[in-house]
């Protein structure tokens, strides 16, 4: 394995490493003040579903995980833990990690795709008269403090907390805090109880209003989980302290490195992206997928089912509009249409090389197979091919699951686009692990008829994360002038295709027929 190359002003405490951990892998990179990743490793952890709708990790995992890639990065850069200043993380949201007082995990953490809570989320959010399935009284309530409300879909950690708390009593009675993911690392290597602006807001017992941001004691009464059982709200920047002697020991770094609070997947993929300006969009196309803007000040469509989040620095308001499967659907069709994989491999690089531009006879794809959030909230949908035919082939198949998750993103996008303040004409960032897909970013720029920007889309969360360490490490006077220098990074750009845009209206227009005929055919099936 090579030596990293590293510029002479990082010789001396200058270096940054950051953690973006993911549902099955953490990526850590060794990050330069030019925001240059001298170094990488990945390292993966196993997701275990133990029945339908359960989604479970141990955390000591992620830890585990953290600890090889670290040594791993020691290997590729000479003493690392003396030009090492500072360490911060993103992670998943919506999971939620029981600690008792001594700081030891109670019982395996239920991450974001676990969905066992959706009963007790709509009971908590349900009744009459309603809403879109919340009752009315509930929901201007919520609205007024916290800008939205938990999904019906049990994936927000509110309902995840009761499920514990109603199944199983003494776990709950034990618990002296809830961390998600980010917050739990933070505590292992610092000894710090903390939590984000973003993951607060989702649990949806924040008053997230200006001027007033941090936790409601009417929420707190109102959903049944005490406030002693929450963590302290910091910003993404704060340095929650020096790493303890045994996280030093496990991490191979020195006992002074800065632990820097950091925050979710979504804040740091819109840093990472550059984003600084109100309006400016980024699309990330990972596993699941979400589209991302700052506004200056909060917004909500409860049609649409997305809102704005307080992100993790400075409680800047961010458009977070989430759809359950991206990438996550395109592995699922490389391992059914037999591509050489098995069930835990990432999609083969080749694997749309010979797909081309979507045809008038192509069938259509809805890839709904975990359900779906944006723009409809209902976690029973599931995918399907339409208009499929005998003469249709594998490639045919690979296009349509291709264009399916392009046009499912078009319309969330078509959702977004219409709020005040969001840019409607200007290119779009595209991140995420399809983004390295010419073939995908070109059918998004087809499907959107707006430019896709694509940098180096595998470590915007990095990069992202690292933004928020800059002022630490003296890189920048604050966040925002270290995203800035991000956007002279170089990117690819992909322009629409006049003949591909037409097309692709056209098939716009049937998918939303199909979508409100299977919309409405899963209403009424068990």
């Amino acid at each position: 394995m090579g030596t990293a190359e590293i510029s002479e002003d990082n010789t001396g405490g200058n270096l940054v490493i950051s953690a973006d951990f993911g549902t099955s892998s953490v990526k850590v990179a060794v990050v330069d003040s030019n925001f240059k990743v001298v170094a990488r490793a990945i390292e993966t952890y196993p997701l275990m579903l133990p029945k339908p709708g359960f989604a479970e990790q141990n955390p000591e995992d992620w830890w585990e995980a953290l600890c090889r890639a670290t040594k791993n990065l020691a290997d590729q850069v000479p003493d690392l833990a003396e030009k090492t200043g500072a360490l911060v993380f993103c992670a998943q949201m919506s999971a939620v990690v029981a600690i008792d007082a001594a700081g030891d995990v109670l019982r395996p953490c239920l991450v974001c795709v676990d969905k066992r809570s959706a009963d007790i989320s709509q009971k908590l959010i349900g009744g009459f008269p309603s809403f879109e399935g919340y009752q009315i009284t509930k929901i201007a309530r919520w609205i007024r403090l916290a800008n939205g409300a938990p999904s019906k879909n049990g994936v927000d950690p509110i309902g995840k907390m009761l499920w514990i708390k109603q199944h199983e009593p003494g776990i709950f009675a034990k618990t002296a805090k809830f961390l998600d993911v980010k917050d739990w690392l933070c505590l292992r290597a610092s000894g710090v109880m903390s939590t984000g602006a973003d993951s607060a807001n989702l649990t949806w017992v924040m008053d997230t209003r200006r001027g007033k941001e941090g936790w409601s004691p009417d929420l707190s009464k109102r959903v049944g989980i005490p406030l002693d059982k929450l963590a302290p709200i910091v910003n993404g920047s704060d340095v929650l302290g020096p790493l303890t002697a045994q996280a030093a020991h496990d991490l191979g770094l020195n006992g002074d490195t800065k632990m820097v609070a950091g925050g979710s997947d979504v804040s740091a993929t819109a840093l990472g992206a550059g984003l600084s300006e109100d309006g400016e969009v980024v699309i990330c196309a990972s596993t699941s997928a979400w589209i991302s803007a700052f506004l200056p000040k909060r917004m909500l469509n409860i049609g649409g089912s997305y809102a704005t989040i307080t992100s993790s620095v400075d409680f800047r308001p961010l458009v977070a509009a989430s759809q359950e499967t991206a990438g996550s659907a395109i592995d699922w069709a490389a391992r059914m249409l037999n591509e050489g994989m098995d069930e835990t491999a990432s999609m083969p690089a080749a694997f749309f090389e010979d797909c081309g531009a979507p045809e008038t006879d192509d069938p259509y794809f809805l890839p709904w197979l975990a359900g779906e959030r944006v723009p409809v909230d209902n976690e029973r949908l599931r995918g399907a091919f339409v208009r499929l035919a005998l003469h249709h082939d594998r490639t045919t198949m690979k296009r349509a699951v291709l264009e399916g998750v392009a046009q499912n993103l078009g319309w969330a996008f078509s959702k977004v686009v219409r709020e005040k303040g969001i840019d409607k004409v200007g290119p779009v960032q595209l991140v995420g692990g399809l983004a390295l897909v010419p073939e995908f970013s070109q059918m998004m720029a087809d499907t959107l008829d707006r430019p896709m920007v694509v940098g180096d889309p595998r470590f915007v969360g990095i990069l992202g994360a690292a933004t928020m360490a800059a002022p630490t490490v003296g890189w920048a006077p604050t966040v925002w002038d270290a995203v800035v220098q991000l956007r002279e990074k170089p990117s690819r750009r992909f322009d629409p295709i006049p003949a591909r845009v037409a097309l692709a209206r056209a098939r716009s227009k049937n998918l939303q027929k199909i979508r409100k005929t299977m919309i409405n055919l899963y209403a009424n099936i068990d």
